[in-house]
């Protein structure tokens, strides 16, 4: 699981693919598999990347 989470850089939109309710949020950090993201809903949170994988949000222009 950590071919998308690896590429994962602060500033790029997610959301949790079990925690829909928690809405988008940013990526503020990933350290060694560690993403913390700042979620609209949920605040700020840390993720285990080995064991939950993103999904990557496109912004609509």
């Amino acid at each position: 699981m950590e071919n998308l989470n690896a590429m994962l850089e602060p500033g790029m939109l997610v959301t949790h693919p079990q925690q829909p309710d928690w809405g988008i949020g940013q990526v503020q950090s990933n350290i060694a598999g560690r993403i913390t993201v700042n979620f609209r809903e949920a605040g700020k949170v840390v993720i285990d990347g080995r064991r939950i994988e993103l999904v990557l949000e496109i912004p609509q222009l």
